[in-house]
């Protein structure tokens, strides 16, 4: 169960561009849309036998001389998107759902990379990016297409570029560990923030450190027993996800007077539905559960209040 990235001169990339839309469109040459885009900030603050995976399944394509999209699976609730020209330059990728924008995803050339289609049923979006000057970047392909997912679930059961647990296979051997024979999705949870919260402790010189740009891979994190809150909550939600409970890594902002860019989880279950900015549990029952602020503050009776009071944390995205 794993957070965001030789030169080619500008008239080149704008001719490849338009010659792309050209092939594609059967007719005049368009100019390549260019907008001006900031690199992501990163959250700093404080059971199934089966594993889903993405596939690029090839039934549903948009591509060009330089990228494809491939929306196939779209009711599994998620798309991919690989760069196939050579470049040096950033690249990005929007994910525009049916009520809002999504914050632009960087993009590693020459790889599949999973995007989450976490805002519901309805219209989407996709447009990749590549850098020309300074923080302009010009647009190299979009496809625009209506989502109707298989269950409300869907984006939060598998890998993608902000929980990659596909080849973590220490975290994936990890989780069935601790899961043993259990099949309760609330219990499984519990183990696996329990076995998070205990053995991880947070670095402070990476959080001073990071740049935008930066993705949890789960499987040194799990090596180091160290990470920041995008860390902790990415493989939370690696584990649950690939033990086949629905979890989401929200990514908002915590805290009243100075709120900080932060990471969290939300889980899903039969029994309860969704139960918002993750868990913790006492011997009376489940309370909201952020694992870095539990952590950090050694689970004291002052951290799980904060923790227990929604309006401490504001959503900004879902992955």
């Amino acid at each position: 169960m794993n957070i965001l990235k030789r030169i080619v001169p500008l008239a080149l990339s704008a001719a490849l561009l338009a010659g792309s839309a050209s092939a594609i469109g059967g007719g005049k040459r368009l100019a390549p849309r260019e907008v001006e885009l900031a690199d992501a900030a990163v959250p700093l603050a404080g059971a199934s036998d089966t594993l889903l995976l993405p596939v690029a399944s090839g039934t549903a394509v948009k591509q060009n001389s330089r990228a494809v999209i491939d929306y196939s699976n779209t009711k599994d609730g998620y798309v991919m998107v690989r760069f196939t020209a050579a470049t040096s330059k950033k690249l990005k990728v929007q994910v525009s759902g049916p009520t809002r924008d999504k914050p632009y995803y960087d993009l590693k050339a020459g790889e599949w990379t999973t995007f989450p289609l976490s805002d519901g049923n309805g219209n989407y979006k996709v447009t990749v990016f590549e850098n020309t000057t300074a923080n302009k970047y010009a647009e190299v392909v979009s496809v625009s297409f209506k989502v109707t997912l298989s269950s409300e679930q869907a984006p939060y059961l598998r890998p993608n570029q902000y929980v990659d647990y596909e080849n973590a296979a220490a975290t994936l051997t990890k989780a069935k560990e601790l899961a043993g024979s259990e099949t309760d999705p609330l219990k499984l949870v519990e183990t696996v923030y329990t076995f998070v919260v205990n053995n991880l402790t947070y670095d402070r010189q990476l959080a001073a450190t990071v740049k935008s740009g930066y993705l949890p891979v789960l499987d040194d994190v799990l090596a180091a027993k160290k990470g920041i809150c995008f860390d902790y909550a990415s493989l939370t939600a690696g584990m649950l996800r690939s033990l086949g409970v629905p979890c989401k890594l929200v990514v908002g902002y915590a805290g009243t007077s100075k709120p900080a860019y932060h990471a969290w989880i939300s889980v899903w279950t039969e029994k309860t539905g969704w139960i918002d900015n993750a868990i913790y549990f006492d011997s009376s029952g489940w309370h909201r559960m952020d694992p870095t602020f539990a952590s950090s503050g050694k689970s004291s009776s002052s951290i799980l209040k904060f923790i227990g009071d929604g309006s401490h944390y504001q959503e900004s995205s879902l992955y």
